[in-house]
């Protein structure tokens, strides 16, 4: 299955996921190369936007992102990762687990249920 590399001007969003417990660890971006690195090694390999260079995730730190499973959206733009942490389990560079740590507010709305016809 190909990826759609296309829409963001070669890249694409990949979501990291801990597959014991479905916790979301990470986003990081993909292009082509970092893509066939991470089908062929088995490591979660991203595209560093920044610092314009693949990098492996983990690999100063240990905390390298074994790939259980891959997949894409319906779009193909998008990958979703399930993974194993090896090393210490502290995915993100501020020494937490998952990067998603910043809560925000946002305004709660009440759903209305439907009416049921008797």
């Amino acid at each position: 299955m190909q990826i759609d590399f296309e829409k963001m001007d070669g890249l694409a969003p990949a979501i990291v996921q801990e597959d014991s417990t479905g916790e979301v660890l990470m986003v990081g971006f993909m292009n082509p190369e970092s893509w066939k690195m991470t089908a062929e090694s088995g490591y979660v390999t991203f595209y560093s936007r920044t610092r314009q260079k693949l990098w492996m995730k983990g690999e100063t730190s240990g905390n390298r992102l074994r790939v259980i499973s891959a997949m894409t959206d319906c779009d193909r733009d998008t990958l979703l990762f399930r993974v194993f942490v090896e090393g210490d389990g502290l995915v993100c560079h501020t020494g937490t687990k998952s990067c998603f740590t910043e809560p925000l507010a946002v305004q709660s709305t009440e759903v209305k249920q439907p009416e049921v016809k008797k």
